[in-house]
């Protein structure tokens, strides 16, 4: 009689999960789906659902004739290219974070090396660079809208040390600046706590090792920045997002003027909605926002990936 039983594999090949193991493992599935359920819905609910509304809107147009509501395709989009209120705001724009971006990640830097060494006072000094953020945009806004009014304390400042009067926010040549200086203001302690993070999961002995004898700039170059790299592009990257969404101060403080020079696209958008009341224009304009947000932050995460992680 011949048998029937299966000879063992020999072959050191697995033979697949035992049902028991199969059970745990969907049983695992379940939970971790159980605990991400309410971050996904939020995700979809909040994030994923307004921007196919804010897509679908900007396809479409209200007449205020015959208060209907009609598609129209690319027409939105058509008229914002031909706009040139729209490309002074994205010129606006582009060169604020041409100039805020690099200034922030670089002050946070060196406050984030600065700090993270040992000296009497370090955690007080950090609480003071880092207390900025927690006063809300609208409220720094005030508070630099006092500063910078013509009889405020910095033209007193000013006039301490014999210079003349400055204007600020009235002018279209300091309008910008003075927002950058105060967004600056509000944000490098908020990233700095990134890059101190960053900094501290660097091991002593590394730099013992890699460069034996070496001064505080050479360690600095050679050993800090390359292992620092991945906190350093997600803070560019996170306050690019950032500063591509500044809204309170310019509503408060300049009202994206004098003559446009700080219309910032956030801001725009905002005065096309609700100013203007063509919300689908809006919307399409939104749209565009994104997208050049997505370009500016693939391109910088292209420029700060090293060839290891490639």
């Amino acid at each position: 009689m011949t048998s029937t039983t299966r000879p063992p594999d020999t072959s050191g090949r697995p033979t697949g999960p035992k049902p028991a193991a199969r059970r745990r493992t969907r049983s695992q599935a379940r939970t971790a789906l159980a605990f991400l359920a309410p971050a996904l819905l939020a995700l979809l609910v909040l994030r994923l659902l307004p921007a196919g509304l804010a897509v679908v809107d900007s396809l479409r147009h209200h007449s205020l004739v015959d208060g209907v509501t009609r598609f129209v395709g690319l027409d939105n989009y058509g008229d914002l290219f031909g706009d040139p209120q729209f490309w002074q705001s994205v010129r606006v724009t582009l060169l604020f974070s041409v100039i805020v971006n690099p200034l922030q990640v670089l002050c946070a830097l060196g406050l984030a090396v600065l700090f993270n060494r040992r000296f009497t006072g370090t955690r007080f000094w950090r609480s003071l660079v880092f207390a900025p953020i927690a006063v809300p945009p609208a409220v720094s806004a005030v508070i630099f809208g006092i500063l910078y009014r013509p009889e405020g304390p910095l033209n007193a400042l000013l006039g301490v040390f014999g210079l003349p009067s400055q204007p600020f926010l009235t002018s279209p040549t300091q309008a910008l600046y003075a927002l950058i200086v105060l967004m600056s203001w509000v944000g490098v302690g908020y990233w700095m706590t990134f890059l101190i993070a960053g900094l501290q999961d660097i091991p002593q002995d590394t730099y013992d090792a890699a460069m034996d004898g070496a001064n505080a700039w050479q360690r600095f170059v050679h050993v800090t920045l390359p292992l620092l790299r991945r906190p350093l592009a997600f803070v560019l990257v996170a306050d690019t997002v950032s500063n591509f969404l500044v809204f309170a101060p310019v509503q408060l403080l300049t009202g994206g003027g004098p003559e446009g020079s700080t219309n910032l696209l956030m801001y725009d958008v905002f005065r096309r909605a609700y100013s203007v009341g063509d919300i689908h224009y809006a919307q399409a304009e939104v749209v565009l926002l994104v997208a050049l947000t997505l370009a500016v932050v693939a391109v910088q995460y292209r420029l700060m990936q090293g060839k290891g992680e490639e």
